[in-house]
């Protein structure tokens, strides 16, 4: 027996649960398929830049997240290379935040109604069925019949594989994620803090009074191989890394338990293809999130763009949706058909512009050459703090 549905969005990511919470703010109904048995919080946290917030604003969840999360007040960047002081860029007219992973999605999923996401339903096979319809087999034998399809499945998105997506490149580093936790309060300023040293990048900022989130950037070695799986060594890794850091930055690697930290290789769409010859749609069949866009975390941008992705979409989707005067089913399907490529045709640049944007900074930030570091010491860790900033102005508009 086939279970037959209008919209069908594959992962209950922060792509896909936004881009479903946006569709029921219209009126229209989605199912959420997520491969795990219980929401993904893989990451802990993230920056929230000002586009993601307007994007949280759109779908009408900005505030209840904003009161439980500081606001940083400006970004510090220093090296260890150089003399000279940290260059540190206020965060004037923009709104930032580190948004936690789990509230976030606890959020999203509370706001959407009962039964819209269902676990433990990994998509496996795609094909086309009678009409216009997409038929989805899963792993425990459903099958799904669906008029739209949204792949927000990750950089390993089985829809972005059906649209002929090539697979994610490997940017030659790595990223150490972690929560630090202080149970008395941190006290640390509300700023977002990095330090470019010889071997990697390590960063942080406070989410509230108690935690505190990290991340450190390297280039993984061959004798670090199969470190990624084990905490204990991760950690330790990080930690001699930061034996010239200041007792801030040791602290928070201290407070880290061994639960709250993980690793993986960093992944990015190459440029030209989501330039170029890329499908972000085909038909009525589109990928948002990390599904189109996986990019390096240099800009901090992508879950923020993963939001802006789900609101425009949405609307996009609405538009066809919701226009009276439908006739019949060849007529609908034309009318999805040319929402995703309205979709598209306004993600493409953005996506472009933000995942070659966030591979050149990291090239920077992490490059050991002497012409490059002086450079970067002396002129550009100003300028890239300055480029974060402009990247952060994106409006994604209303639903």
């Amino acid at each position: 027996m086939e279970i037959v549905e209008d919209v069908v969005i594959v992962g209950a990511g922060v792509a896909g649960l936004t881009t479903s919470l946006g569709l029921h703010r219209l009126g229209i109904r989605s199912l959420v398929l997520e491969s795990s048995d219980k929401l993904r919080i893989t990451g802990f946290a993230f920056t929230t830049w000002s586009n993601a917030w307007k994007a949280l604003d759109a779908i009408g969840i900005g505030e209840s997240l904003r009161c439980q999360h500081h606001l940083i007040t400006s970004m510090v960047i220093a090296s260890t290379f150089s003399d000279k002081p940290p260059s540190e860029a206020p965060f004037k007219g923009l709104e930032v935040r580190c948004l936690q992973r789990r509230l976030l999605l606890e959020t999203l999923a509370k706001e959407v109604p009962n039964g819209t996401i269902r676990f433990s339903s990994k998509v496996v096979s795609i094909d086309e069925s009678e009409g216009h319809f997409k038929r989805l087999h899963l792993a425990d034998g459903t099958i799904l019949k669906t008029k739209v399809l949204i792949g927000c499945d990750g950089v390993n998105s089985v829809v972005a594989k059906w649209l002929g997506l090539q697979k994610p490149a490997f940017a030659g580093r790595s990223a150490v994620r972690g929560n630090a936790h202080f149970k008395s309060g941190h006290g640390f300023e509300p700023k977002f803090k990095q330090l470019v040293g010889k071997v990697g990048r390590l960063g942080f900022l406070p989410c509230d009074d108690e935690n505190v989130f990290w991340f450190f950037t390297w280039i993984p070695a061959t004798k670090e191989e199969g470190m990624e799986e084990d905490p204990i060594k991760l950690k330790q890794f990080v930690a001699n890394e930061l034996k010239d850091a200041s007792d801030e930055m040791k602290s928070i690697i201290a407070n880290t338990s061994l639960e709250c930290i993980i690793s993986s290789p960093l992944r990015y769409r190459k440029p030209l293809e989501l330039l170029l010859w890329g499908n972000i749609s085909k038909g009525n069949v589109c990928v948002a999130g990390d599904a189109l866009h996986p990019m390096t975390p240099d800009l901090g941008q992508g879950a923020c763009s993963a939001m802006e992705d789900g609101v425009i979409l949405a609307r996009c989707l609405g538009e066809a949706l919701l226009k009276p005067g439908v006739e019949d089913d060849d007529e609908e399907y034309k009318r999805i058909e040319m929402g995703l490529k309205k979709y598209g045709r306004e993600r493409r640049w953005r996506s472009f512009d933000l995942v070659t944007t966030a591979f050149m900074v990291g090239f920077v930030l992490r490059n050991d050459g002497k012409m490059i570091r002086y450079l970067r010491d002396k002129f550009l860790l100003g300028f890239i703090g300055g480029l974060l900033l402009r990247k952060a102005g994106f409006d994604c508009g209303k639903l």
